[in-house]
């Protein structure tokens, strides 16, 4: 697997395809191996360079157990961007992932051809805060749900309506959840610190890039309306809705997704 020294850690990455780059930046207490079942393959087919990596606090990249900030993740992006040599490139972030392209676009413009944020936002309203304060006191107590209801409330959570009623799906999308769980350890701990400021939806006004944001009609964690705050800060930002999805809408609506995606590639 290979690795880039960058800003005095080790990140782990992949590349696939050739022709025009395109980074896949992921979200947070996740692997970038995530967008391998249906972006990557989709995005090579169609000519892109495609690369992913394991964001700092998430193995096999550095842990960082004593903490980070977002400018840290995004000095990591653009560092990974310059060690390729891939910029000026295309970025997509899905949640915090998101957050960090946009974030990029800001401090690093010169890197970025064009920027989609998925399931993002400019904000951090009461709902969300109170989920994060959940979070992190569910992880310091040391308490572990059983699997099984760990598997639930990972589907509740993250899936549309449409494939929580639909049986078969909704029993593979739990098998997966429990055998496969989220990863824990002091990384993914220091990502639950990061949160969105106040005032960065202003700052977005002053982002120059193309930018693609997209929502996900059913997504509970992150819901459209926040996304839709974003692409009307950014100066001349398409917003576009993709039904029947929730937060994992990229896994949940593949082909729209891809489709969507491509699409906003080829203007």
């Amino acid at each position: 697997m290979p690795t880039a020294n960058v800003n005095g850690i080790r990140l782990h990455y992949e590349d696939q395809g050739d022709g025009d780059p395109v980074v896949l930046v992921m979200g947070q207490g996740a692997s970038g191996r995530a967008w391998h079942l249906h972006q990557v393959p989709a995005l090579v087919e169609a000519g892109h360079r495609v690369v992913t990596f394991d964001n700092r606090g998430i193995p096999p990249s550095e842990e960082c157990g004593g903490g980070f900030t977002i400018d840290d993740l995004v000095a990591d992006t653009a560092a990974l961007a310059e060690h390729l040599g891939l910029g000026p490139c295309r970025f997509v972030g899905v949640s915090m992932g998101a957050y960090v392209v946009q974030e990029l676009m800001l401090a690093r413009p010169e890197l970025v051809r064009q920027g989609v944020l998925m399931a993002t936002r400019g904000r951090t309203d009461a709902l969300r805060a109170a989920l994060g304060r959940g979070e992190r006191a569910l992880y310091d107590s040391g308490l572990t749900l059983p699997p099984a209801y760990a598997a639930w409330v990972r589907a509740v959570q993250n899936l549309s309506p449409a494939t929580l009623d639909d049986e078969q799906q909704v029993q593979d999308w739990l098998e997966l959840f429990e055998f496969a769980p989220e990863p824990a350890g002091p990384g993914v701990r220091a990502q639950l610190d990061l949160v969105v400021p106040d005032g960065r939806l202003a700052a977005y006004r002053a982002i120059s890039r193309p930018c693609l944001v997209i929502g996900f009609a059913d997504d509970v964690v992150l819901p459209p309306h926040l996304g839709r705050e974003v692409a009307a800060a950014v100066p001349h930002a398409v917003y576009h809705e993709i039904k029947d999805c929730g937060h994992y809408g990229y896994l949940e609506r593949p082909d729209e997704v891809n489709r969507v995606l491509l699409e906003f590639f080829r203007t």
